[in-house]
């Protein structure tokens, strides 16, 4: 019996979710879809940092003035950001709003800002300065301007709740994406034992212009990059991922890809690879044991280098880097 397939696209997050699905019933699977995306719809009401009735702008208003109560998985969220945040050493952090406003990539494609505006911003920025209260599911900040965004880890919690979702449903073979940046893979299409997943060489627009093919099953792929939004100052290019130990883009990283079990640890993980650098995909491996990493960036010929994470056992290997002149490959020891 062949299976049927379905394709469905949503917009939510300031993206475009895209879902395929396979299965024997045609209709079932065009109502799972549609639940799938209600809920993703559902978290991005709730999680939005520019949704003026959402938790996090309600937490935004007023937890600096008194501590503010959140439903658990919203408190939840949270604890594992904070400790994220200590585990990464500051570089993934989710009070850097005010940065991203003083570098005017909130609503815009950035700006050059004055050593002292950065300085002022930066005194707003810390998971130091957001105080969880586990009995009460409580959370309160300790001074005004402190802001929480949840950009770089929304889209891989809702994946993450859909592919829960997906499994009580009893899907075995399905396919999502927000944005193409984070992905999740259930079982393997009916064709192929992996789902493949081409990986676009950075800043070329061009389709085909690809560095790696990874191959996922029953995990996920989060990818962070600079490309998409940025702009250039004295000869100087500046992208819109801040890191929030310094108040500045982080350097000359073109790519980070994480592959782990859970969406929102690969979006945390690929978050701070690209902040840290080609140097944390060590640590990155040993915080995340089954995870494995790639990071690309120009070495001091202006080349595209790409570095994989050490790798235990070459056969779970998921990463296939596409040679070619120009660019090249070391491996992680």
């Amino acid at each position: 019996m062949s299976l049927s397939r379905v394709v469905a696209a949503h917009r939510a997050m300031g993206t475009r979710f895209e879902l395929i699905l396979y299965g024997e019933r045609e209709r079932y699977l065009q109502g799972v879809a549609e639940e799938v995306f209600t809920e993703i719809s559902r978290l991005d009401a709730k999680l939005s940092y520019y949704n003026d009735t959402s938790d996090i702008n309600d937490l935004n208003l007023h937890a600096a003035e008194r501590m503010v109560q959140v439903d658990p998985p919203l408190y939840q969220l949270l604890e594992q950001a904070q400790q994220w945040s200590a585990k990464t050493g500051g570089a993934f952090d989710i009070t850097v709003a005010p940065l991203l406003h003083c570098w005017g990539f909130v609503g815009g494609m950035g700006k050059m800002p004055s050593p002292e505006q950065i300085e002022t911003a930066r005194e707003c920025v810390g998971m130091d300065h957001v105080h969880l209260y586990p009995d009460l599911y409580g959370v309160e900040f300790d001074k005004e301007g402190i802001r929480i965004d949840l950009g770089s880890i929304g889209k891989g919690y809702a994946i993450d709740c859909a592919a829960e979702l997906l499994r009580d449903y009893e899907i075995t073979s399905a396919l999502l994406h927000g944005g193409t940046s984070s992905v999740f893979a259930i079982g393997s299409p009916p064709d192929a034992d992996t789902w493949k997943i081409a990986l676009q060489k950075p800043f070329v627009e061009a389709e085909g212009e690809h560095i790696a093919y990874i191959s996922l099953k029953d995990n996920s792929l989060s990818v962070s990059a600079p490309r998409n939004k940025g702009f250039e100052y004295n000869g100087k290019r500046y992208g819109h991922v801040l890191d929030a130990r310094t108040g500045y883009p982080v350097p000359d990283h073109l790519l980070a890809a994480t592959v782990c079990e859970s969406a929102l640890v690969g979006d945390v993980c690929s978050t701070a690879l690209l902040t840290r650098g080609v140097e944390w995909l060590n640590t990155f491996v040993s915080l995340v044991p089954n995870g494995q990493g790639l990071f690309a960036h120009y070495d001091s010929d202006g080349e595209i280098c790409l570095q994989e994470s050490p790798l235990p056992d070459e056969q779970n290997r998921v990463f296939e880097l596409i040679r070619e002149q120009g660019s090249r490959e070391t491996s992680s020891k």
